[in-house]
């Protein structure tokens, strides 16, 4: 990777983005569409931080314009991989004699990602498995990407963002990144979560083979699976119950082990012939305090409750408001969107009605987002969370959201 060409392409691409947002601001037509494919050819190349950012922009596609929102999720799921020359190279890294371990690697990847790719294999053994392949030289460009990374942040300063908080976000999406470099914390992380789970009958975790991992390539079983972004066109039975355990998992490491997955783009999930949820990269495993879960069950009290002065009080605690004047048209027009979902019963999240108004509320929000600020600390988090929702509506899932938050409520209004 060459540091010099990936910063002038990096700092072109920002470049647009930033005009594009200008045009937006001063009232004038940017073209969204134009923008997003630009993006999406340039970082599905470049790949890195920057190709993260998007991805993670992605999820957030009821606040983006759809024809940019819609180029930056092929990001998740057809990002040109790099070549099999590049990958080999890697490879003869981290095993010098390629053949001495495997009897064939297969050169097309069956998944590649912002940070690595991953190809299936066969042991000597005869045993079939995956290896996730960090891209060759990421690390030694990862910091000056970041640093371009960081300028393109930088354009919230038009929505009045502070300075002190877009580098508060900055540095969780930075330390995320960092962390997805190290292979070996994911092998830790696959193996701590398989003795966690290993009762779970509705869970699959691959095993991790610590003897063919290293810090660039990190080897696991092979578990075959559906790609959860493939299981629109399931049966029903298949979907709701990959959607129960998605939900009933999601719950578990919120509350009982007070972590969360924070990569929750579906490559990443899968169904196998038992109708199983397969959880493939924990690359990006977050803690989350309890403090800041109980902030979060709090706001969403007080938007059940359709009551504003409520939410800007939740708010203002975790730290996601500024300013004077709140938004309180806004937060009911918000909680009318939300409370439909968490009402008694079985819910359906594939209600378009639900998508519509909260895509309606869009222009509101950036309107708003001079007194509206993410909490500094819940970038990894609120994005996870996100995605997760997104999850459940591609599933087209029926779940009794009362039912299943009523108690957590009554535990954060206890510590109140």
């Amino acid at each position: 990777m060459r540091e010099r060409g990936r910063t002038r392409r990096l700092f072109g691409l920002g470049a647009r983005t930033g005009g594009a947002l200008l045009k937006t601001r001063l009232g004038g037509q940017a073209d969204w569409r134009s923008l997003g494919e630009a993006l999406f050819e340039g970082l599905s190349e470049l790949k890195g931080p920057a190709m993260k950012l998007a991805q993670i922009m992605s999820q957030w596609d009821d606040l983006l314009p759809p024809d940019l929102a819609n180029e930056l999720a092929r990001l998740q799921r057809q990002a040109e991989p790099m070549p099999w020359t590049k990958i080999h190279e890697a490879l003869v890294l981290q095993y010098g004699d390629i053949d001495q371990h495997f009897h064939e690697i297969e050169e097309r990847p069956f998944a590649s990602a912002s940070m690595g790719q991953v190809h299936k294999a066969v042991t000597l053994d005869r045993e079939t498995v995956v290896l996730k392949v960090q891209y060759p030289g990421l690390a030694d460009v990862l910091e000056s990407d970041l640093k371009q990374v960081k300028r393109i942040m930088g354009l919230g300063r038009w929505f009045k963002v502070p300075q002190a908080r877009l580098d508060a976000l900055f540095e969780e999406l930075a330390a995320g990144l960092r962390d997805e470099l190290d292979y070996h914390a994911e092998a830790e992380a696959l193996a701590r979560y398989r003795e966690r789970y290993r009762d779970n009958p509705a869970l699959v975790i691959p095993e991790p083979l610590f003897e063919l991992s290293g810090q660039h390539v990190l080897a696991m079983r092979f578990v075959d699976g559906t790609p959860l972004r493939d299981l629109e066109s399931a049966d029903d039975t298949t979907r709701q119950k990959v959607a129960v355990a998605l939900a009933d998992w999601i719950t578990e490491e919120l509350f009982t082990y007070r972590e969360l997955h924070a990569d929750p783009h579906a490559g990443n999930f899968a169904c196998d012939d038992q109708g199983r949820l397969v959880i493939y990269d924990l690359g990006a495993v977050i803690p989350v305090p309890e403090a800041r879960l109980k902030a979060m069950m709090q706001l969403l009290d007080a938007t059940l409750a359709r009551d504003p002065l409520a939410m800007d009080e939740a708010l203002m605690k975790m730290g996601g408001r500024q300013g004077q004047g709140a938004p309180l048209a806004l937060y009911r027009e918000s909680a009318e969107c939300i409370t439909p979902l968490f009402a008694p019963g079985e819910q359906d999240f594939s209600d378009v009605r639900v998508h519509r108004r909260l895509r309606e509320l869009t222009p509101k929000v950036w309107a708003a987002m001079d007194r509206l600020q993410p909490p500094a600390d819940t970038l990894l988090l609120s994005r996870a969370l996100n995605g997760h929702y997104w999850n459940l509506v591609r599933l087209k899932a029926r779940l009794d959201m009362h039912g299943r938050t009523e108690p957590l409520l009554r535990w954060a209004r206890g510590s109140a």
